[in-house]
């Protein structure tokens, strides 16, 4: 009987099963869509990973797979659904390829210094002196350059041009230049995709002629809203609260950038969804308001529908004011569809709503996939938005009691810093290689003070200006800034605020993202999915040790990693940029110098003053930094590296290192000289027990439109000018 029993229990179970999978579906109702946004993502990443231009077959397969999915979806949604996510990964892939073909090449700037005018669209202030960025750039009288031009003048330059001045200057030029060391953030793809063709310094005073051009509207108010600004709030809060107005971060000192940085508040300082919401918010219960209060208009009026269209209007002139940035253009989008949703009497914030907003940024501007802003942006709204569908419901209500409501609204800046905290922080080590440990208990005390008082009066002074009565808002404002930057320098004094890590690699970045999107797009147990693979994505990228030997592209700074610590070979005028940037690349605040001379020992350096011997792992291959003297003014190389040294390493060290031509062969070694890295760009090296891994600058870009041709043998060598930057 139980023989019985059970084999008609037998066959009910794959109808169980197929119970349960089609009530899990069910719930996730809505949830589809969204994932085109992900796949499209997908697609541009894809692109950019290529080592070699693709060009644009993707494209016009997305149109057919389109079509295709939307014949099927209606016999088989599931089915046409995963044709629908094949359709815009292509679509990703195409559109980023159609956007790098449409624009110009690179430019082939002149070695020398030279003298060029241009007219003046933005005007950015320094700590010393100001940035300008020139478009229609003549050299020596020449034809119109295609692509724009950054020129730093001189701290002591007297001359203050505006947007729409024309400039002439004596400059020296240079192409953006690639990372600085392989895998870091490519400055010239960057400065490809935004239109940028190079970068210089003035060598003197520079002429400007007023009006001489365009009066690109936009521009010229933020540089006087800037300069109002600045001139009312001194110092660093001036700074400060000019970039919440106006977006341009670059007068910030260092010291108070490092400082909101290692606390947590960096955020602040880029306008993005929370500035957009209070610029919003306010002008939406201003004008609510307004019509409420006469009887007349609101017994006529939509007060609502008035309101939500105003403050559109607002976020709309706050995007354009900022430099529509892609914090603002997700934030502009998300406003929109947010206004629609009010109109319709829909509820306002979902994962739909960003999902068509980041594939409207992705359509326009690909290359911002790339970028930490994008990327931070997006993964904070994200989180946020899911972990509000999640709470609602389970949240109690406010009630009457003050105590209550003000519990509540703590509890929610909490969560709303948790949240955002965690999703951002993987983006954050992969970008800039730190944790900021406190970052929640300084937003709890910075961000209302942003909410209540800082951009509020930043508000009523851009209102007030016109009439010239903006001196009392802006003195609350820059109080308000202060007190912010009072807790950025507090919570960054505390020990271990912001501690350095290796960079999170990109493929692990990848992996974690998706498993962030399945656990933030799902609804049910199946969102629950994500979590090991997030957990499993960090665990494998933190594992990740970093390069054993890091060479700049300019050969004046080689970082060593041994068993004993990081160890840093640094010729005169190298970057302090690069510098930093290298030692992050190797997840260290600061390294050793080089020993003068020292005992050989297990997986540690031993110098002599002619060169350096370590092992990067105890008890593997030797690799030997030969310590050459850098070249005197106006000559090209310097010391050749010691003779006999190099005849004894030759062919039995695994690696030989020199920052000038070995000018000899060596076979059984790996060598990295002047020459590979004029030809190759910076090198990265591992050590492992398959042996050594060598990647270059050069292996690492492929050949892409933004990636200069290699060098010819008999050009001037690029080394011997100004180090490369970020572009200014």
């Amino acid at each position: 009987m139980s023989l019985a029993l059970g084999a008609t229990e037998r066959p009910d179970v794959p109808a169980r099963l197929r119970a349960g999978a089609a009530a899990l579906l069910a719930r996730q109702h809505g949830r589809f869509a969204p994932w085109l946004a992900v796949a499209l993502g997908a697609g541009v990443l894809l692109y950019f990973r290529q080592p070699t231009e693709p060009g644009l077959g993707a494209l016009f397969l997305a149109v057919p797979l389109a079509g295709l999915a939307a014949l099927v979806s209606r016999h088989a949604p599931l089915t046409g659904w995963a044709v629908a996510l094949l359709a815009a990964f292509c679509l990703g892939f195409g559109i980023a390829a159609w956007h790098a073909e449409r624009l110009p090449p690179p430019l082939d700037l002149p070695r020398g210094a030279v003298q060029l005018t241009g007219q003046v669209t933005e005007v950015e202030a320094l700590p010393e002196g100001q940035r300008v960025t020139l478009q229609g750039v003549r050299i020596a009288g020449g034809d119109a350059l295609p692509r724009s031009i950054r020129i730093r003048l001189r701290a002591n330059d007297p001359a203050r041009p505006m947007p729409g001045d024309s400039l002439a200057a004596r400059v020296l030029l240079r192409e953006p230049g690639g990372p600085v060391v392989p895998g870091a953030w490519d400055f010239g793809r960057a400065a490809y995709f935004s239109g940028l063709g190079g970068s210089g310094t003035a060598l003197g005073p520079v002429a400007v002629t007023s009006g001489g051009g365009e009066w690109p509207v936009f521009a010229l108010l933020r540089a006087r809203l800037e300069a109002k600004v600045e001139a009312a709030i001194p110092g660093a809060a001036g700074a400060v609260a000019a970039a919440l107005l106006t977006g341009s971060q670059a007068a910030i000192p260092p010291a108070e950038i490092a400082a909101m940085r290692d606390s947590g508040l960096a955020h602040l300082l880029s306008v993005s969804g929370l500035h957009m919401t209070i610029v919003m918010g306010a002008v939406f219960g201003v004008l609510r308001l307004a019509v409420a209060l006469v009887p007349w208009l609101a017994l006529r009026v939509n007060g609502k529908a008035v309101a939500a269209m105003g403050a559109l209007l607002a976020g709309l002139a706050y995007t354009l004011l900022t430099g529509a940035q892609v914090p603002m253009q997700r934030c502009l989008v998300m406003a929109a569809l947010v206004t629609l949703g009010l109109l319709a009497g829909r509820r306002a914030l979902t994962v739909r709503t960003l999902a068509l907003a980041a594939a409207a940024v992705l359509l326009v501007a690909p290359a911002e996939v790339l970028g930490p802003s994008f990327q931070m942006s997006f993964a904070a709204v994200l989180a946020l938005a899911a972990g509000w569908e999640a709470l609602r419901g389970r949240l109690p209500a406010p009630g009457s009691g003050w105590r209550r409501r003000l519990a509540l609204a703590a509890f929610g800046l909490v969560v709303t810093s948790v949240l955002a905290g965690a999703a951002t922080t993987p983006f954050g080590l992969h970008h800039f290689g730190r944790l900021q440990i406190y970052g929640v208990a300084a937003n709890a005390l910075a961000v209302p003070i942003t909410s209540l008082l800082v951009m509020p009066a930043g508000m009523i002074a851009l209102l007030l200006m016109p009439l010239g009565l903006e001196g009392p808002a802006l003195w609350a404002m820059g109080e308000g800034v202060e007190a912010i930057l009072a807790v950025a320098a507090q919570v960054a004094s505390w020990p271990e605020a912001a501690p350095v890590l290796a960079p999170l690699p990109g493929a692990a970045l990848a992996v974690m993202s998706f498993g962030f999107c399945w656990l933030a797009l799902w609804r049910g147990a199946l969102r629950l999915v994500g979590v090991p693979i997030m957990a499993g994505a960090l665990a494998a990228g933190l594992s990740v040790p970093p390069p054993n030997v890091l060479m700049t592209g300019d050969a004046r700074l080689v970082a060593l990693r041994t068993a004993q610590g990081v160890y840093l070979h640094a010729l005169p005028g190298a970057s302090a940029f690069a510098r930093s940037a290298l030692l992050r690349q190797m997840g260290v605040e600061a390294a050793q110098p080089l020993p003068a001379q020292g005992e050989a020992a297990e997986g540690a350096i031993a110098c002599t003053p002619v060169a350096c011997r370590f092992r990067p792992r105890p008890g593997g291959p030797e690799a030997v930094l030969f310590r050459t003297a850098p070249p005197a003014r106006g000559q090209r190389s310097g010391e050749p590296p010691d003779r006999a040294t190099l005849a004894e390493a030759c062919g039995r060290a695994a690696l030989l290192i020199a920052t000038e031509p070995l000018r000899r062969r060596c076979p059984g070694s790996i060598a990295i000289d002047r020459f590979t890295v004029w030809r190759e760009g910076a090198q990265a090296v591992r050590f492992s027990t398959n042996g050594v891994t060598v990647v270059s600058e050069r292996s690492a870009r492929g050949e892409r439109p933004w990636v200069p041709a290699p060098p010819v043998p008999g050009r001037p060598d690029p080394q011997a000018q100004a180090p490369r930057d970020s572009g200014g």
